[in-house]
């Protein structure tokens, strides 16, 4: 036996102890944890030390190890100690060969266990003494099962501001699971919107699953800014929720368009439509052809303008360059995806655009930056007319609440190429 023990425990104390811990809890000479798990052994005729300052914890259980051969020391942790858990800093300052884990059911397993959802794919955020950083790369990527593990700053509250303030192409179901395992248990999912203006208990758990959006919640278009749609107002893809052109990105590529009434636009890798059908809203004498490569993009175009009410874009299914020879030769054309074909999208392009017409590539990659320069450059020398371009760099975060307070997050970069021939 070693003389060091960890023991998790929950909500319904003493008796949730499986036999032979609480055999090993009973023989402590020393008893270690919070206030409220020693609360749990009220007669136990052990020394007791509160779990406060974790250096002098250390520091008297290296010094009974070292004066009594014969002790046992237990510490009480809420839970699997190795999981977020004291475990891991116990490990970092003392031999293992000194200590003996006996985990208790986790909160996390407790609370899938209550909303009846399978966990085994979830990603696991500790927000407790951290950051929402991590939680805001989780929900900008789109993961479907997330579960928080909170503190008295990052509270169920902060993290639904948090979640509104991103505004997301894709939306959650916000459960809150409180006292897991205790009498006062509650568990209990919540409009995002509802979450803020409630009280909870210290100890729970948040669980955001991802939904799966149907088309079926409606839009008040009469709401809607003519510029800018919010992104949460599309529909997008369910595996890749992230593939999407933020709203900051969409209004500077409408801007380099400049954009007439009564014109031909091509929007080549369309996505999910955001970019055609701010086109179409804005212009809706003009006729827009959205080219997707993906069956699932082509749905998603057409659901979007279902779901927005236009009626001016066609959403072709097809890959370019070959579906774009029999289109109508264009006024303004978009490039937000190649699908590996840059170049050959831009020489059909070349051929197609009209007199005074403007070109407009929204690039992610250095490669694919180099690669539309370079195109520029040789056309000018292999043909007679010359294509004036220029660079729009775009570097833009949103701000998002941390706690009482606001930081800034990252989109990702995007180069704006714009070019005109002459």
């Amino acid at each position: 036996m070693t003389p060091v023990h960890i023991v998790g425990i929950g909500l319904d104390g003493a008796a949730g102890i499986p036999y032979p811990v609480s055999q090993i809890v009973d023989r402590a000479t020393l008893l270690i944890g919070s206030d409220r798990h020693l609360s749990y052994f009220p007669k136990h005729p052990a020394q007791r030390l509160v779990l406060g300052d974790f250096t002098e914890v250390i520091g008297e259980i290296r010094r009974r190890l070292e004066t009594n051969a014969t002790e046992t020391i237990v510490v009480l942790v809420t839970g699997d100690p190795l999981f977020f858990g004291l475990g891991r800093l116990l490990l970092a300052e003392l031999p293992p060969e000194q200590l003996t884990f006996h985990p208790h059911v986790s909160s996390i397993q407790l609370a899938f266990g209550q909303i009846k959802v399978p966990w085994q794919d979830a990603r696991i955020i500790s927000a407790h003494g951290r950051s929402l950083e991590e939680l805001t790369q989780a929900l900008q990527q789109g993961s479907e099962k997330i579960a928080v593990l909170t503190d008295e700053t990052n509270t169920p509250n902060a993290i639904a501001r948090l979640l509104l303030a991103l505004d997301l192409p894709h939306q959650y179901q916000f459960w809150i699971c409180e006292n897991l395992g205790g009498r006062n248990e509650k568990v209990q999912s919540l409009p995002v919107a509802a979450v803020e203006r409630e009280t909870f208990a210290p100890l729970n758990v948040v669980v955001l699953l991802r939904q799966t959006e149907t088309g079926d919640r409606p839009l008040d278009l009469n709401n809607l800014p003519l510029l800018g749609l919010p992104d949460r107002t599309f529909l997008s893809f369910s595996d890749r929720p992230s593939l999407f052109t933020k709203r900051e990105v969409r209004t500077l590529i409408l801007s380099e368009l400049a954009l007439q009434p009564k014109q031909t636009v091509w929007d080549i890798g369309a996505g999910t439509g955001s970019v055609a059908i701010e086109i179409a809203r804005l212009c809706p004498t003009s006729s827009v052809y959205a080219i997707e490569q993906t069956s699932a993009g082509t749905a998603l175009i057409a659901q979007n303008c279902r779901r927005f009410q236009v009626k001016n874009v066609v959403s072709i299914h097809g890959k370019a360059p070959q579906s774009l020879d029999r289109l109508p030769n264009p006024d303004r054309i978009f490039i937000g995806g190649s699908g590996g074909n840059l170049s050959q999208i831009l020489d059909e392009c070349d051929r197609h655009l009209l007199p005074n017409g403007i070109l407009v590539m929204a690039l992610a990659t250095v490669e694919h930056l180099n690669l539309a320069v370079d195109w520029m450059r040789q056309t000018d020398k292999e043909r007679s007319h010359h294509w004036d371009y220029r660079l729009l760099q775009v570097q833009l975060s949103r701000s998002v609440p941390v706690g009482q307070l606001t930081r800034f997050a990252p989109l990702n970069p995007v180069t704006i190429l714009t070019a005109t021939c002459s």
